[in-house]
């Protein structure tokens, strides 16, 4: 070091140490440019609890590194009159909302520039209900069909390589792993959908229970409608001992799916 070889005085050192404390500090925080509001329920399935758990812990770290603030909520009202200017991103981790109020507002902020980014069991529905709008035109897929089981991680295939979100990830790209789910809707047949990844088929066979494992098929993972600013992603189920509750995995084990959503996130708020 200088100061072994030509000594500093001692408030001189202090200083330097200081002013080097200081510039590392910064370089590992960015400036926040874009806000994201998450909302989740926290009631159905120990997987899901964990996963929104683990959210609001990692993502509020991903923020002070890329540039966003991230505020977490239980209350699915605060989407009854939600603009652009107030949050540029919105979230679903593990539900999506459930009053006419809810519903009305969040169509609204989607149809007047807002931004939605949308995990796993938020575009669950089954045959006795689901929201029309949400499921069919936006999501496009139409209701749930089926499952893996147990959750395992796959290798990602990217559809577009070009798209802002995908752009750092490669060819292929390893997730975490997550139970994945398949829709009554064939998306390649909808021309406002745009798929951005799907099960590589060296992934195959996918699952551990052999009554509920996927052996071949086209299974995509993560796309984008071309007429809102939106991504959905299917992963956010953690392997859990339900016994005790206990995770077993994390959705943020995987590198290239953390830059995927980090990339997604800056791309919907007009950010990079």
């Amino acid at each position: 070091m200088l100061s072994d070889r030509f000594p500093l005085p001692a408030f001189l050192l202090a200083l330097v140490l200081l002013v080097s404390g200081l510039t590392g500090t910064a370089a590992a925080q960015v400036q926040a440019t874009f806000k994201v509001l998450a909302f989740y329920s926290g009631t159905w399935d120990a997987a899901h609890i964990d996963f929104e758990k683990e959210a609001n812990q990692r993502f509020p770290e991903f923020g002070a590194q890329n540039g966003f603030t991230y505020t977490a909520t239980n209350n699915w009202d605060q989407l009854n009159n939600l603009s652009a200017s107030q949050y540029q991103v919105v979230m679903f981790l593990d539900d999506s909302p459930h009053t006419d109020a809810q519903r009305n507002g969040f169509k609204n902020y989607m149809d007047n520039g807002g931004a939605f980014f949308g995990f796993h069991v938020s575009a669950y529905n089954d045959a006795s209900g689901g929201w029309p709008w949400f499921n069919n035109t936006l999501l496009g897929t139409g209701r749930f069909q089926s499952n893996t089981w147990g959750p395992t991680a796959v290798t990602l295939r990217t559809e577009n390589r070009s798209h802002p979100a995908l752009v750092n990830t490669g060819a292929t790209f390893r997730s975490s792993v997550s139970e994945w789910y398949s829709w009554q809707n064939d998306l390649r047949n909808n021309p406002d959908i745009q798929i951005l990844a799907s099960i590589d088929n060296s992934s195959f066979p996918v699952g551990t229970d052999p009554n509920q494992t996927w052996y071949s098929g086209y299974y995509p993972i993560i796309w984008t409608n071309k007429n809102y600013k939106m991504i959905y992603a299917n992963f956010g189920h953690n392997a859990m001992n339900y016994e005790t509750t206990t995770r077993l995995s994390s959705t943020f084990d995987s590198p290239a799916q953390n830059q995927f959503m980090m990339d997604a996130l800056k791309w919907l708020a007009g950010a990079g």
